[in-house]
Parts: structure tokens; C-alpha cells; sequence
């Protein structure tokens, strides 16, 4: 299903709102102006199969250009606003973009020299004028809003966040069938799980540019629900936009619920959130006395699903099951099979630690223009099983825990540990606003484990509030699991929707190389 199948039935329905503006896009305007604009790209010379990118702000338009791409069988990748010009004309010619949108609410990530992206032959611009960019609301104008005859689905083809280094691009096949007959995987998957349908008012506090945002928006608008979309998060404003707009659904990471909890109580008290029927979590692990607080405050709406935005598999995990099983992801079965494997690729017994490899069909993706990575997240004896590097074990009834990332363990003195169980006990102390946990050299050790400390508001770093939060962690897990030493920033290197970018945290400490 696509939005269009709602014009006949509710075309006055808003599809999307934005409260920061007091827009929003009725179901008539998103099909009406994704048309044009699918009209315009074929005008340009585009063909299904080719690439369009985007880099803009959470904007309405960002569906429109997302239903032209779907309705046009084109590839849309969807780019990070807040990188630089540099890092995103990485991604905008890795991806072999031909056309090019931009809003002038993302200019700052914009090149605008006249040799940038030389595979890029048309431009549009909407939100304000941007240099080298033709007007998008022009482009529009120029074609009418009758139906097309063919609407061959597309795909996005996003990239991963680049945490752990240069973001990579996550190549899909293109469905056959036409847009209006063929789902696409999220709705055929979250819709029935979730109860999505056209009474869904669902709550998008994350930036487009991410893939569960985005394809989250694109599943409500495929079932003729409601999307308020914020701007940015922020605590408070989450809470009231849930009382103002009856919110049913909705979507986080585990930092907006900490930032969420640690309100002053009477903060919290002022919103009605009795509407909310799901609230789901997802792109990061959730302390498990996070996820206790949240069901205890929301009640068991909340929902965890492990997965990537490679699709390699996913699992889920809802109330009842997360309390009963606390810090685990959920069960496999629904989109995949997980096995768990030692570094040579052998499976390893229930509970033993290792590589989480997804077992499919069929092989989920490949990675654009990089068969070697593509080869590595490829299981050496079974060409359908995958992997995007994360570290766990499952337990007896098959519920999968993560430990971390491979790319994060620290190796000290010989011995794998993996930071995410200091970060979580950290996450919890009353004086913390934000921490991560790396590994810094050590002469002596190999690695050091080392804890980078936000403070709340009005704290104070001293000597001895770093002793007093080492203690706090040496109370609560292994001495040698614990961090040597605490520094103090003023900010840490996280993405919009949560993500540590542990690579540049490390690489304050770590000298460079040449």
C-alpha cells in the first residue's frame, strides 16, 4: 500500500504534520505533490533503478521526495544533515546519485562549488533558495497532478551511521510489482505486529535521515495513518506533543528515554500519555533499569526490536517478555534465524559469547560499490547467513542478549571486555547526563578501559566525584570490567538518534597515524 490509496477514502486527512511550523500535508497534497515531482524526475531523464539522494531537515517535503522515488522505481538515499559537505558528497557520489534535492534548512551540509558532484545532473532546492540549486516548488509547477500509468516501487538505499567509520551504503533489491500492489518489507512486517492502521497517530521525534524514522514515517503513510513529526527531540516537548495529539505510536532510542526520565517529576506528571498504545525502541541497547522505569511510568506499551539497516534479521520483545527476561532483545524467528559464532564461524553452544549471525533465505543486501565488505559480513560456510558485527548469546529459550559491538571490545592484558555493561550502570547515576566507555592505550595493559563523563546540569567535575562514580561502577560489575580512570567533557560525539560515534571519542586519545 502508498498513500495514495487514501485519497478516494480520506484525502483530507493530514498524513503528516509539523507542529514546529504548524504545517502539515493532507493525503490529497502528499499524492498531488509526489506525483509532480515524480513527473519532473522523468522529465529529467531518470529511469527506475537510478539514484536520487537528500539531504534535508525533518521537512514535509521529505515524504514527498520519498513517495516520488517509491512511485518511480527509483533508489532514494536519504543523507545526514549534519556531516560536512565533504562527508556528504562522499555519499551522494558513493551512491551514484543523478539527481540531487536539498532544503535550505540542511545548506551547511550542502556543496555548493560548481564542481561538486559531478555525477549529479539535476538539482532541486526547497525551503529557500540555494546556490547552483533550481527551485523545487518551480519544478513542481511545471507538471500536472493527473495519476501516472506506471509506478514501478522503489527502494531506499541508506547508509549505515558510520560509528565506527565511513558510513556504508545498504543495496536492496528492487521489488517487481507496482507501488500500490506491493508492500514494502517494514509494512508487511510492523504494521500487523504493531497494529498500525489508518487510526494510528504516531510520534517521529528522530531525524529522516535515519532508516527506522524514515521507514517508520513511510509504514504510517502506507496504512492511512497520521505522522507529527518534531524537528528535534527534546524531553519535555515529546511529552506534550503525545497529550496535544492523542499519540498512539511512537518511536525511540534508549538516550531520549533516560533524557525523558531524568525530568523533575513534576515535569513528568503535567502530560497525559494514556494514549499511547505502542511506544517502540530500537538502534541502540536499553539498560534493563531503563526500560523497567519507562514500563513502570507508560505502562507495558514498550516494545524493543534489534535490528539493522542492513536487514540482516531482527527480533522483538515486548513488555511482559523484557521484564521477565531483562536486557534481553527478543526472539528470532519473524525475520530470520540467529546463530551465534566464534570467530572462525563456528556455531557456539546457548550462552556462550560470540558473533550474532542472521540465517535467511536468501542474502538480505550487499554493501554499494564494496564487495570486500560485503564478503566480510558474510558467513564463510553459509552464503545466506550475515552479520553486522554485533556481539551476544542467546539463553535456553532462545532470547538474544548483545554484549556490543566488535568494534568496540577492549582487549586489556589479554582479556575481551565489552564497555556497554559500565556504560549502563553509569547511564543510572543521578549526576550523569551522558557517558561512553572506550579503550585508551596502555604500555603496560595493551588497552586501558576509560569512561568519558557528561555531567548533569550545575555538577562539578573534581578528583573526587571521579572516585565516587569509579565506585559506583566497581559496586555494580567485575573490578576488571570497570574503567581505570574518568574524564570529564563538556559533550559527547553522538548521532541524532543516539548513537555513540565511538571512533571519534577514540580518537582524542589514539595519535594518528602518518
Amino acid at each position: 500500500m502508498y498513500p495514495g490509496n487514501f485519497v478516494a477514502t480520506t484525502p483530507d486527512k493530514p498524513a503528516i504534520i509539523r507542529p514546529a511550523t504548524g504545517e502539515s500535508l493532507t493525503y490529497r497534497e502528499l499524492d498531488e505533490r509526489s506525483i509532480r515531482l515524480a513527473k519532473h524526475l522523468r522529465t529529467a531523464g531518470l529511469q527506475p533503478g537510478d539514484h536520487l539522494a537528500l539531504i534535508a531537515d525533518n521537512d514535509l517535503r521529505v515524504m514527498e521526495v520519498y513517495w516520488a522515488a517509491l512511485r518511480s522505481g527509483l533508489y532514494i538515499t536519504v543523507v545526514n544533515r549534519h556531516l560536512t559537505p565533504e562527508e556528504a558528497a562522499y555519499i551522494v557520489s558513493d551512491c551514484d546519485a543523478e539527481a540531487l534535492i536539498v532544503s535550505a534548512g540542511a545548506a551547511s551540509a550542502v556543496d555548493t562549488s560548481p564542481d561538486a558532484y559531478p555525477g549529479v545532473t539535476h538539482r532541486l532546492a526547497f525551503g529557500g533558495q540555494v546556490p547552483g540549486f533550481d527551485d523545487y516548488e518551480e519544478a513542481l509547477a511545471r507538471h500536472d497532478a493527473s495519476p501516472l500509468g506506471d509506478q514501478p516501487r522503489g527502494r531506499d538505499m541508506l547508509y549505515s551511521s558510520g560509528t565506527t567509520g565511513r558510513p556504508k551504503g545498504i543495496k536492496p533489491a528492487l521489488a517487481v510489482g507496482q507501488v500500490q500492489d506491493v508492500p514494502d518489507p517494514y509494512t508487511a512486517v510492523f504494521a500487523p505486529m504493531y497494529g498500525f492502521d489508518d487510526t494510528t497517530v504516531y510520534l517521529c521525534p528522530a531525524p529522516l535521515y535515519h532508516a527506522a524514522p524514515l521507514r517508520f514515517c513511510g509504514t504510517i503513510q502506507s496504512v492511512g495513518g497520521t505522522v507529527v513529526l518534531m524537528d528535534r527531540f527534546d524531553a519535555e516537548e515529546a511529552l506534550a506533543l503525545i497529550e496535544k495529539y492523542s499519540v498512539t505510536a511512537s518511536q525511540w532510542v534508549p538516550t531520549m528515554f533516560v533524557r525523558m526520565l531524568k525530568l523533575p517529576e513534576q515535569t513528568r506528571a503535567k502530560y497525559d500519555v494514556s494514549s499511547m498504545k505502542v511506544a517502540i525502541h530500537a538502534a541502540a541497547p536499553c539498560p534493563p533499569e531503563i526500560k523497567q522505569a519507562m514500563i513502570e511510568w507508560w505502562g507495558p506499551v514498550i516494545h524493543e526490536y534489534y535490528a539493522s539497516t542492513e536487514g540482516a534479521g531482527a527480533t522483538f520483545i515486548d513488555s511482559e517478555q523484557a521484564l521477565s527476561h531483562p536486557g534481553s532483545v527478543g526472539r528470532d524467528g519473524v525475520m530470520g534465524i540467529v546463530h551465534i559464532c566464534d570467530d572462525d564461524g563456528n556455531e557456539l553452544p546457548t550462552g556462550s559469547i560470540g558473533t550474532v549471525w542472521w540465517e535467511r533465505e536468501e542474502h538480505p543486501f550487499r554493501y554499494h560499490n564494496d564487495p570486500e565488505k560485503t564478503a566480510k559480513a558474510t558467513h564463510p560456510a553459509h552464503p545466506t547467513w550475515t552479520t553486522s558485527g554485533d556481539i551476544g548469546y542467546l539463553d535456553d529459550e532462545r532470547f538474544l542478549y548483545l554484549t556490543d559491538r566488535a568494534a568496540f571490545m577492549i582487549i586489556s592484558g589479554g582479556v575481551n571486555i565489552y564497555p556497554q555493561e559500565s556504560e549502563n550502570v553509569l547511564t543510572l547515576h543521578p549526576k550523569v547526563y551522558d557517558v561512553a566507555v572506550i579503550g585508551v592505550p596502555d604500555p603496560e595493559m595493551g588497552e586501558q578501559v576509560k569512561a568519558v563523563v557528561q555531567l548533569a546540569d550545575g555538577i562539578v567535575p573534581s578528583p573526587e566525584l571521579e572516585q565516587e562514580l569509579l565506585d559506583y561502577v566497581r559496586d555494580r560489575v567485575s573490578h576488571f570490567k570497570a574503567p581505570r580512570s574518568i574524564d570529564f567533557s563538556d559533550d559527547l560525539p553522538r548521532t541524532p538518534t543516539g548513537k555513540l560515534v565511538k571512533h571519534k571519542l577514540r580518537a582524542r586519545y589514539v595519535p594518528a597515524v602518518g
